[in-house]
């Protein structure tokens, strides 16, 4: 099924610029343990403290971390993990009982945490879907952002929507991998099938995204299915040679989705439901407070490097573009997160990605509501 191709080059100078924004979307529990917070302010006009929670003075010398130590996902840099950065400056997790520490961790470390319950809860994208059809003890709990993801083809090609893909080369990451699951469901939405035995699109495999980019300069690939911020960089520019064909965010096939959840552990769901509880409301915090702050927010993730940033402006308008949801979206349901589990459920079995001959009752399995009230 794969068609692997391997181009080494690109300028250092490209690989350079782009490298600012680049990342993407095992723990353990000692009981409690006592160390000072990171707590979060609010300021004098009731807004909350964009200060980074590391120059703040706690209001108590010492407390108490109910759930004690915990290792979380969330070294790989990228700012779909804005959530997990905020929750843990701005003293969330700290204010729900745990003392948390970033930990790297690779898609299939995150599945085997999930599995065994040394990581209680991981961002990631409908990727996961097809793991949990194969036996890995994971539920969907919340929604975490919308698209990050952007197709690009040179400046002036003659590719215009999915129905001009018909017989072309399309540059993906990986096969099964986030992106290409996309533009797989965007082809067959014109009528083009993705299966590549059919011979109706060709998908060109890289490690690396740049290298998606000098497939396209070299005519390799006629569009480059890329993970944001690198789509949105290398289109900045009036003078850039790439233009956005498609935009995961407001495309009308995925705007207004999640694409991005929180995925809980089974195991701990069900050993240890007070944890995922408070998990889950310190996120929920954090998105709120995003919501609410998109430019402190960066301003944090920059300052305090939880991912690589220069061009602040940029990363700001990719923040609010992602729409984290504030506690009113939730309580008016303006994103439903059992809603669009079902979508995309359905959509990956339509290309074949999902096996299952139940595609609703298969949503309904992999959807967990959270008691949000446990432990308070």
């Amino acid at each position: 099924m794969k068609s692997r191709t391997r181009i080494i080059a690109g300028t250092l100078a490209l690989m350079m610029s782009l490298t600012t924004l680049l990342a993407a979307c095992s723990g353990s529990s000692n009981g409690g343990s006592t160390a000072t917070p990171p707590p979060a302010t609010e300021n004098a006009s009731g807004g909350t403290d964009a200060t980074p929670a590391a120059e703040k003075t706690p209001d108590a010398a010492t407390v108490t971390y109910k759930f004690g130590k915990l290792d979380l996902s969330g070294k790989d840099g990228a700012l779909c993990g804005a959530p997990t950065y905020i929750a843990l400056d701005q003293g969330f997790f700290a204010e729900e009982g745990f003392d948390v520490t970033l930990i790297s961790a690779d898609s299939e470390t995150r599945k085997i945490g999930l599995n065994n319950g040394t990581l209680p809860i991981v961002n990631g994208d409908f990727q996961f879907f097809p793991s949990i059809e194969e036996g890995v003890k994971v539920k969907v709990v919340d929604g975490l952002h919308n698209g990050c993801i952007k197709f690009l083809v040179l400046k002036g090609s003659d590719i215009k929507s999915a129905s001009d893909l018909k017989g072309k080369k399309i540059a993906v990451d990986e096969i099964g991998g986030t992106p290409h699951q996309v533009a797989s469901v965007w082809v067959e939405k014109a009528g083009i099938s993705a299966d590549p035995s059919k011979g109706e699109v060709e998908w060109v495999v890289f490690g690396d995204g740049n290298l998606e980019l000098e497939a396209l300069r070299q005519g390799a690939a006629d569009v480059a299915a890329l993970w944001d911020p690198l789509g949105s960089v290398v289109t900045q520019s009036a003078d850039s040679e790439y233009e956005v064909l498609f935009d995961l965010s407001t495309d009308p096939t995925f705007a207004g989705k999640y694409c991005c959840f929180l995925y809980a552990s089974t195991k701990v769901i069900e050993e240890e439901p007070e944890k995922i509880a408070a998990l889950l409301r310190a996120y929920r915090k954090a998105q709120e407070w995003i919501a609410a702050n998109p430019k402190e927010a960066v301003e944090i993730i920059s300052s305090k490097k939880y991912s690589a940033i220069e061009d602040t402006t940029l990363a700001q308008a990719l923040v609010e573009n992602y729409q984290y949801p504030s506690v009113h979206a939730h309580e008016t349901g303006a994103q439903n997160v059992r809603e669009d589990v079902k979508y995309f459920v359905n959509e990956l079995k339509n290309i074949g990605y999902l096996k299952t001959d139940n595609a609703d009752a298969f949503a309904d399995e992999i959807y967990y509501e959270v008691d949000l009230t446990l432990g308070q």
